[in-house]
């Protein structure tokens, strides 16, 4: 049997897959992602000759599959949301941004120190790589397609979404500071992280993606030329081109690229807001994500089965477990208060953080960059918290969202009087 054979009917039935299965599963309490982590276990449980993918042992190749697929997501998750930019209007997107990310990171760090026994930067790479809410895997309680309605997003799915698209580059100065302390011990390296890996990647990233989104927003929608506006032909793969092109260009001026593509895809959904360019756009990007996401779940599954969770011990697991059921939902509820949305939303976005794809990056970018004591268990760790966020949310998204927007609805119907 040639492996190579084997591969590509694995690859082109998990394909036809994910063209199916979200069809079949709508508004049942189970995800694509559940579906696709169980048969990458499936699959290489089996005798198919199939090498075992390994994360630790091939960590370059780890890095790039999930940088590709983190970064089309930020593209995807930018061009849908429809609500504009605005210090008030993403008002739970900061306090997420600037509250409950360091509370996590925070948290998931000494835990990892006191209970689980890591040292202190490998500790703290936990809780970096723990700390971003995943565009990959939350496509379930994300907001839907882009329209012409500003407002049309409920609190949940707007705060769930944003936040996804921020958090995947505002980790990276964290990842940093574990990358250094490994390094260099000690707190010398403090001004230089601060001055270059969070003031001027941070705004290399974010000024260098609304620079790229505005020009590809003027080109797509409003050229000197009619012969070139792009948006007339509707060139879905055009998604594929911004999503690249900012993150290789802020990247090689030395920004953060996960930032420079959310940003961007902001700017074009800006440049002309009714255009149904964007829709075009949305769903190129979000077939592509798809794809992406039925390859990394069934490698995901892979590493299960071939021993990537053997290093936990029961303090790492319990890190873990307190990541999805404690630490998070607290972070969120706390950042939360007094923000807009009900109480019930408050606890539905901080339950809903689900952890993903971009964990599992952060994680290959750190090791292949200096050496952490205990990194295999650290692998172990973020596996054991994405499995369980990916089978704890996935079962419960559906209803769960199914019954807050019935409470929604009846909020509205009592407030209208009806």
């Amino acid at each position: 049997m040639s492996v190579t054979a084997t591969a590509f009917a694995i690859l082109g039935a998990g394909a036809l897959l994910a063209g199916v299965l979200p069809r079949l599963l709508e508004r049942r309490p189970l995800s694509m992602p559940i579906a696709f982590l169980l048969l990458g276990m499936l699959v290489f449980a089996l005798p198919t000759g199939l090498p075992t993918p390994d994360p630790i042992r091939f960590p370059a190749i780890a890095t790039h599959l999930t940088e590709v697929g983190v970064i089309v997501a930020l593209m995807g998750a930018g061009l849908k949301i429809d609500r504009p930019l605005g210090w008030r209007r993403w008002s739970s997107t900061w306090r997420l941004l600037a509250i409950a990310m360091p509370l996590t990171i925070a948290a998931v760090a000494l835990l990892g120190w006191w209970w689980a026994g890591l040292v202190p930067a490998t500790a703290l790479l936990l809780g970096a790589a723990l700390a971003p809410t995943d565009p990959v895997l939350a496509s379930d309680v994300q907001v839907g397609e882009p329209t012409d309605e500003e407002d049309s997003e409920d609190e949940v799915r707007f705060a769930l979404t944003s936040e996804a698209g921020l958090n995947d580059g505002l980790a990276f100065p964290f990842v940093f500071a574990a990358i250094l302390l490994a390094q260099h011990g000690g707190s010398g390296w403090l001004t230089e992280w601060f001055t270059v890996d969070v003031l001027y990647k941070g705004v290399v990233g974010v000024v260098g993606g609304l620079v790229i989104g505005k020009l590809l927003g003027r080109l797509f929608f409003r050229p000197r030329s009619e012969a070139l506006r792009l948006a007339r032909h509707a060139e879905g793969f055009l998604a594929l081109a911004a999503t690249f092109l900012a993150y290789g260009l802020v990247e090689v001026a030395g920004g953060y690229g996960f930032l420079a593509v959310f940003v961007a895809a902001r700017a074009i959904r800006s440049a002309e807001r009714s255009s149904e360019y964007h829709q075009v756009l949305h769903d190129f990007a979000e077939q592509i994500e798809r794809l992406l996401t039925v390859l990394l779940l069934l490698l995901f599954g892979g590493a299960v089965v071939g021993g990537l969770l053997t290093p936990l011990t029961w303090p790492a697991a319990a890190v873990a477990v307190a990541l999805v059921f404690v630490v998070r939902p607290l972070a969120g509820w706390l950042s939360l208060r007094g923000g807009p949305g009900r109480p019930a939303e408050h606890w539905v976005i901080g339950m809903f953080g689900i952890r993903g794809i971009g964990s599992f990056y952060y994680l290959a970018y750190a090791t292949s960059h200096a050496a952490f004591p205990g990194s295999a268990l650290v692998w172990a760790t973020v596996g054991l918290a994405v499995v369980v966020s990916v089978v704890v949310h996935g079962i419960a998204a559906t209803p769960v969202m199914a019954l807050l927007d019935r409470s929604g609805e009846r909020t509205a119907l009592a407030r209208d009087g009806g």
